[in-house]
């Protein structure tokens, strides 16, 4: 397995929300809503065997960052 960490951003687009993995020239998807967005990113990344979800706001900041199964969490406390 790749020690490369499996990531998707859910952005801001002209026509909606973009979902794209870091460093691609283009977006896998572009939805009307975020939270449209965010649940499909949500289904690539558990097919893609897990990995973290980074949700941008406007200003482009990372505002919300969740772990998708079977993805190992990075933090070791609970919660």
């Amino acid at each position: 397995m790749s020690d490369k960490p499996n990531v998707r951003d859910v952005s801001p687009h002209d026509d909606g929300w973009s979902i794209s993995k870091p460093g691609s020239e283009r977006a896998s998807a572009v939805l009307p809503t975020q939270a449209a967005a965010i649940a499909r990113a949500k289904e690539i990344l558990a097919n893609d065997g897990g990995g973290e979800l980074r949700v941008r706001g406007t200003n482009g900041q990372v505002r919300e960052q969740n772990t998708v199964a079977p993805a190992r969490d990075p933090r070791s406390s609970k919660g």
